[in-house]
């Protein structure tokens, strides 16, 4: 008889599971020191410096309404952390998305222990995504990007957990993992999906005549409702958001680039694993015990692949994929040729590092902005250079979006400056994007900027502030746009940052007076503007 999801694995399931070996701290504690090191010697190295979004996620922060915010709030709630400990410098943006890194390849390396992997399949896990792009730049970035992938691993580690030992506390933990998932991103909802229709698949439907699933979808619901709630109290703006990545990237994204650039993320060696992995967690039998996890990795590639998402969006389930990948190639024997397996998974470990510390430099912001571009077009990682909307650049989106920003704040300043007295105390900075006015708050108190105030986005839900806006200073939107509203416009600068992305290369900056109305007049008129 099957065992109940609340009470111990019977023996003859128990007789099923490949054995767990202990975890090997050694590989995984050096693989753990490397990948700290690695992002330390970024920090203290790197030409770029914050990144557009991660001025948006400060700003949540410097914002932060709990339960009435257009956004999951975690982000928010870290950015005041991470203020709080480290300040207003580039440490505030990395300490964090490292950590939460490291502790996504520490739980890829206990997944495929759990999945019966010894030292090789642990440390090939670890190795796997220490090389792969899709881990080392999200773990370099202050953006939920990192956090989605942490959340989707430890609840698939549940799911495996609970393919062993079907006891309430891994469904407690399972639902608290996509809870706080919903804290970070609502993408944690293809998870939920994925995880229900694995289920359906395979023989752990038992669980669902117990109440524990069940709990757990509530414990979820719970710990995420403050997302539910700001979507609720403000209109739903996750529908305009939508709306508009859909139109203005998702479109670019085909169902042949979304597979084609799954490679490009993780390393063509790793992608092999990976696909080894998951047919092996559905079909191997030695795996097949875990095949709930195997299922639920498929069924979100399918669902993100369907619904034309980012290629990235799938990140998250590649550590198991890999820790299946790894105990395969762990346990591959041959009596014939005894010598080409081990030759095999050295080979394998070989080209996954040649390749990784090939791709390092268009990974992380490590080498000058015309060295990096450069570097990608010689190692034919040309796409590397493509951008959101499908345009091929001179560098990384990410890295071009790291450029220019206290340039910005410091030609700011200078017009400030030169004000006439009376004025300052009634001046507002009004940025055209959240990049520009994140970049102007986040430089504000070192620059001595006035208040900013933005109609893109999250912006706009943070209000107009007390100003009036007698005197504007506007950067990024023309001058055409700014008439509209004030009746005296003048330029009075333009900043050029050549390797910044397109929209920020040629920045105008005006100066308006005599407006139409106040700030607070005009306000609800702009809404869902982006």
């Amino acid at each position: 008889m099957t065992a109940a999801p609340d009470a111990p694995a019977s023996p003859a399931a128990v007789a099923e599971l490949p054995e767990r070996p202990k975890a090997d701290w050694v590989v995984i504690g050096t693989m753990v020191a490397v990948k700290l090191a690695l992002h330390l010697v970024v920090l203290a190295v790197t030409p770029y410096g914050i990144h557009r979004d991660e001025f948006l996620y400060l700003s949540m922060g410097r914002h932060l309404r709990f339960w009435h915010m257009d956004f999951p709030p975690l982000i928010a709630v870290l950015a005041n952390l991470s203020s709080l400990l480290f300040g207003h410098t580039l440490a505030v943006v990395r300490v964090f998305p490292a950590l939460e890194g490291t502790a996504v390849l520490v739980l890829g390396c206990l997944i495929a222990r759990e999945l019966g992997g010894g030292r090789f399949a642990q440390g090939l896990t670890a190795l796997s995504m220490l090389a792969a792009g899709v881990f080392l730049r999200p773990s370099n970035l202050f953006q939920p990007v990192v956090l989605d992938q942490l959340w989707w691993t430890l609840a698939l580690y549940c799911l495996v957990r609970l393919a062993r030992e079907p006891r309430p506390r891994w469904w407690i933990g399972f639902g608290a993992a996509v809870g706080v998932g919903l804290l970070t991103k609502f993408s944690i909802l293809f998870f939920g999906v994925a995880a229900l229709v694995a289920l359906l698949l395979t023989p752990q439907r038992r669980w669902l005549r117990t109440p524990w699933p069940w709990l757990a979808a509530a414990m979820a619901l719970v710990i995420g409702s403050p997302s539910i709630v700001g979507q609720v109290a403000l209109g739903f703006p996750v529908v305009g958001q939508m709306r508009v990545l859909q139109s203005a990237q998702l479109v670019h994204v085909t169902w042949f680039q979304f597979l084609a650039e799954q490679p490009m993320l993780v390393g063509p060696v790793p992608f092999l694993l990976a696909v080894a992995g998951s047919a092996g967690l559905v079909a191997w039998r030695p795996l097949r015990p875990f095949a709930v996890a195997g299922w639920t990795c498929i069924a979100a590639f399918a669902l993100l692949f369907l619904l034309h998402g980012k290629s990235y969006y799938i990140g998250p389930v590649y550590p198991t994929l890999f820790a299946a990948g790894g105990v395969m190639l762990e346990r591959l024997r041959s009596a014939r040729r005894p010598w080409w397996p081990m030759a095999l998974r050295w080979g394998v470990v070989g080209l996954t590092v040649a390749v990784g510390v090939v791709g390092l430099p268009i990974t992380l912001p490590l080498l000058p902005p015309a060295v990096t571009g450069a570097w990608a077009v010689r190692v034919g990682g040309g796409e590397a250079l493509r951008t959101n909307r499908g345009n091929v650049d001179r560098l990384p989106q990410d890295f071009a979006d790291m450029l220019g920003w206290e340039q910005q704040a410091q030609a700011l300043a200078r017009v400030v400056d030169a004000l006439p007295a009376a004025e300052r105390d009634s001046t507002v900075i009004f940025a055209g994007n959240y990049g520009e006015a994140g970049a102007a708050e986040f430089y504000g108190p070192r620059y001595g900027l006035p208040p900013v105030v933005c109609v893109s986005g999250s912006f706009w839900f943070f209000g107009p502030g007390t100003r009036s806006g007698a005197v504007v200073i506007t950067i990024g939107i023309d001058s055409a746009t700014v008439a509209r509203f004030d009746g005296d416009v003048r330029p009075t600068g333009v900043i050029e940052s050549p390797w910044s992305v397109e929209e920020e290369r040629h920045v105008v900056l005006l100066v308006g007076r005599r407006p139409h109305a106040t700030l607070q007049a005009l306000w609800p008129g702009w809404a869902g503007i982006n």
